[in-house]
C-alpha cells in the first residue's frame, strides 16, 4: 500500500540521491515488518525488512493481512513470532557481501517483541560490525524514524547521525484506538494495565506507546468519542513539537474512520498524511477495527555531508 494524501493515491517521497562523498562507507539499515513501511521505501538498496510471522491456528504467515483478517473473524488463535537470529545474521550477511561496512538494526520495542533480542543475538555471529537500536515504539512511529534514516543516509549522513535518528524513534507519539482489548489482553501485550484491566474493559480506551510498553491515555466510554480524542491529542502533540512534522495515520479493517481522521489532520504538515495499513504483526495484538494516528516531530539535521 502507497502512502496516500486524503482523497489522493500521491504520496511524499524523496528522490533517492547518492552520498556526496564516495569514499564514506557504505551503510547497511535493517529493521522489522512492524514499521510499517510500503511502496518506494522498500526498494531503496543496502537496506532489508524482516518479516516478523503470524501464527493463526498453527499455521505461519508472512505478513498476510488476509490470512490474519480471516483468523481474527473466525476466532481462531492468533499469535506473533520473532524472527530467529538466523533470520538476522543472513540479512546482516548479505548485506556484507553488498560491501556494507557497518549495519544499523532498528526494531519495535523490546518490551513489546523479541525481535530486539534476535538481532542483538545475530548481531555477535557476523563479521561486520551491526549497531542494534531497540526503538522503544512501533508502528510509523518506527516508520518515520526509518524513513528518515533512508533519506539522510541517501543525502550523505554518516553513520552516528543515523544512529541517532533510530534512537530518537521514541520522541515520535502514537495514539490508538481498538473497539476491543480482547486481543491486546489475550497476546499479554496490556499486562502493564493490569491494575486498571478491569475498568478498561468496559470502555474504549486510548492506548500509547510510553517508555517502550503500552500505556492508557484516556478512557472515553465510546469508539467515537475515541476517535475523536485521538484527533485532539494528535493536534496538541504537533503544537507541543514546534517543529515541522511527518503525520501518519493507520488501521485495519477501519478505512472509513482512518481517512476522515487523515483529513482531520492534513492541516498539521505541509507533506501528505501517510495511510498505512496496520503490519499484520501488530494487527494481530490490536485486533479488527483499531486505528491510530502518529506525530513524528521531523527536527533540522545537520547540513548534507557533515
Amino acid at each position: 500500500m502507497s502512502d496516500r494524501s486524503t482523497g489522493s493515491r500521491a504520496g511524499w517521497f524523496p528522490k533517492f540521491r547518492p552520498a556526496r562523498d564516495p569514499a564514506r562507507s557504505k551503510i547497511g539499515i535493517v529493521t522489522d515488518s512492524s514499521a510499517c513501511l510500503s511502496g518506494p521505501w522498500l526498494e531503496y538498496p543496502d537496506f532489508t525488512v524482516l518479516s516478523i510471522p503470524v501464527i493463526v491456528d498453527d499455521v505461519i504467515h508472512q505478513d498476510d493481512p488476509q490470512a490474519l483478517l480471516m483468523g481474527l473473524a473466525m476466532g481462531q488463535a492468533v499469535r506473533t513470532s520473532r524472527p530467529s537470529p538466523g533470520h538476522f545474521i543472513h540479512a546482516y550477511r548479505q548485506l556484507a557481501a553488498a560491501r556494507c561496512e557497518k549495519i544499523i538494526s532498528v526494531h519495535m520495542s523490546a518490551s513489546l517483541s523479541g525481535t530486539y533480542e534476535s538481532a542483538r543475538l545475530a548481531a555477535g555471529e557476523v563479521d561486520v560490525p551491526v549497531t542494534v537500536v531497540d526503538s522503544r515504539t512501533v508502528a510509523l512511529a518506527l516508520g518515520f524514524a526509518v524513513r528518515k534514516m533512508l533519506s539522510r543516509r541517501a543525502a550523505g549522513a554518516g553513520f552516528e547521525e543515523l544512529v541517532d535518528i533510530a534512537r530518537a524513534a521514541e520522541d515520535n507519539q502514537v495514539f490508538f484506538a481498538v473497539p476491543s482489548l480482547e486481543q491486546l489482553r489475550r497476546g499479554g501485550r496490556i499486562s502493564a494495565l493490569s491494575g486498571v484491566l478491569g475498568s478498561l474493559l468496559s470502555v474504549k480506551p486510548i492506548l500509547s506507546i510510553s517508555a517502550g510498553t503500552i500505556q492508557a491515555v484516556e478512557k472515553p466510554r465510546t469508539f467515537p468519542r475515541a476517535l475523536a480524542r485521538i484527533v485532539a491529542l494528535a493536534r496538541d502533540a504537533a503544537e507541543t513539537a514546534q517543529t515541522d512534522l511527518d503525520v501518519g495515520v493507520m488501521h485495519f479493517g477501519a478505512l472509513e474512520e482512518a481517512e476522515e481522521i487523515s483529513e482531520q489532520l492534513k492541516d498539521l504538515s505541509d507533506r501528505p498524511v501517510v495511510l498505512e495499513d496496520l503490519p499484520a504483526v501488530l494487527a494481530a495484538h490490536t485486533g479488527i477495527g483499531v486505528v491510530a494516528a502518529c506525530i513524528a516531530p521531523n527536527y533540522p539535521q545537520p547540513a548534507e555531508g557533515t
